[in-house]
């Protein structure tokens, strides 16, 4: 077991970042600050504020470091990002927006460069998704700035540098379709030193190590000196409470910006990279067959577009959404999902309410969900993670789809929770709500008719 009691857990999203004290114990939140996660559109490209964010997670930590105290540190962020340091450890490059598009001649230079899918089971996506893309833009765009550049790490990471000093890299965000990463030999892939990076990498360290102490300036700062641990991408860290506690096979849906899932016992040998799929790799090194679409994104641009409705009223216009087949069809982010190239479009809806167009977006995500779900060989029940989990609709056809049980956990820091893990604490049970496959007249359908509008 380990000594700590309490753990602060930096956890920066991609929309928002937030610092949690989480008991060690009951794995209760006890103390939670949050900021916007903003990017900042000026030169040499978009990039995130990175000052901005380093400035309220040291804020966050002096003051909880008085109440309630912790004495451990652990890190997760989102994936497709990678800090480029100097030979003095500061950021010799900001670190670029992964929603950046780069001009279409650079793009084609990439293509010509990278990997295939067989090799590193991560499929081409758009605008700096794919860490090796930013990394061969900011290389051939921006040469001078690049060659100052002497360490490359993953993001989570960055972080516990400038807590530590200490430099390294990790496979989950290596392996979160970065194309810099082979999930079959455990080792980069032939694109590190295509682009010739291989000696800027940074020493590769397991997400559960403690890289060190906190530095001496950064103790007298926060009040206190604890522990620092390497850190873990954010969706695998949702995974993680769920392999150490569940027999495959099952997936879990992890839930915020982007709905990433994940099919633990599921077929790796099937994946499309046409279709948004790839091999993750898990804390403990192993792929694991996923699948992806920016569901948050695109259900927070669909709740603004919609306007407020009351849950009661959403449930209660489903019968008639499924009987007229309102529906919208995909994308409304585009770039990303099973159903790459299309552009959104909604049928039937003349003269639809708010409440029926609130559950046609619920049926379009729990649809979304269902396809991504196949496209990895899921088996076993689903356990929703995140925002998704409170949306009762939304889980409720999700089971109806897959014919299988959804099980919600509760709470918004599954991330949270599980980069806690790290620390050597185990986990704990959490209270679950269990959705069973029910029979939901005109579904099918409904599910038939949806597809055919995608062609």
């Amino acid at each position: 077991m380990t000594a700590c009691s309490r753990i602060a857990v930096l956890d920066i999203g991609k929309t928002n970042a937030k610092v949690v004290v989480l008991d060690a114990t009951t794995r209760a939140e006890v103390a939670a600050a949050r900021m916007a996660n903003a990017v900042l559109k000026d030169c040499p490209y978009p990039h995130y504020d990175a000052e901005a964010l380093w400035a309220f997670t040291l804020d966050a930590f002096r003051r909880f470091a008085r109440e309630p105290g912790f004495d451990a540190i652990s890190i997760t962020t989102h994936g497709a990002s990678a800090a480029l340091l100097d030979a003095e450890g500061r950021l010799a490059m900001p670190v670029l927006d992964y929603e950046h598009e780069y001009p279409q001649g650079i793009r084609d230079a990439y293509d010509a460069l990278r990997p295939p899918f067989a090799e590193t089971r991560s499929p081409r996506l758009s605008m700096g998704l794919n860490v090796g893309a930013q990394l061969h833009y900011q290389k051939t765009v921006f040469p001078k700035a690049f060659a100052k550049v002497t360490t490359i790490m993953t993001y989570p990471q960055y972080w516990a540098a400038r807590l530590t000093g200490i430099a390294a890299n990790e496979v989950t965000s290596l392996g979160c379709h970065t194309d810099l990463w082979n999930p079959q030999t455990g080792n980069y892939s032939s694109l590190v030193d295509t682009l010739g990076i291989r000696p800027l990498m940074a020493p590769i360290r397991p997400a559960f190590d403690a890289l060190g102490p906190v530095l001496p300036e950064i103790a007298e700062t926060i009040g206190v000196s604890v522990p620092v641990y390497c850190g873990i991408h954010d969706s695998n860290a949702s995974l993680l409470p769920h392999l150490v506690a569940r027999q495959a096979p099952f997936s879990v849906v992890s839930t915020g910006t982007w709905v990433i899932n994940f099919a633990v016992g599921g077929d790796l040998e099937h994946l499309d990279p046409a279709r948004d799929t790839l091999a993750n790799v898990d804390a403990y090194g192993r792929a694991v067959p996923s699948s992806r679409f920016m569901g948050g994104r695109e259900y927070e641009i669909l709740s603004a577009e919609i306007g407020s409705v009351a849950d009661e009223a959403i449930l209660a216009a489903l019968p008639a959404v499924i009987e007229r087949k309102l529906m919208l069809t995909p994308n409304v982010a585009p770039g990303s999902g099973p159903f790459p190239g299309h552009q959104r479009r909604w049928l039937n809806a003349a003269g639809a309410s708010a409440a029926e167009c609130h559950a046609a977006a619920c049926l379009y995500l729990a649809l979304m969900n269902e396809a991504c779900l196949g496209l990895i060989g899921a088996k076993g029940p689903t356990i929703v993670e995140g925002p998704f989990a409170a949306n009762r609709l939304y889980l409720t056809l999700l089971a109806a789809l897959t014919g299988r049980p959804a099980i919600a956990v509760p709470g918004s820091t599954g991330t949270s929770q599980g980069a806690s893990l790290l620390t050597g604490i185990a986990p704990v049970a959490t209270q679950e709500t269990r959705v069973k496959p029910t029979d939901i007249a005109g579904l099918e359908a409904y599910r038939a008719a949806w597809l055919a509008a995608i062609g």
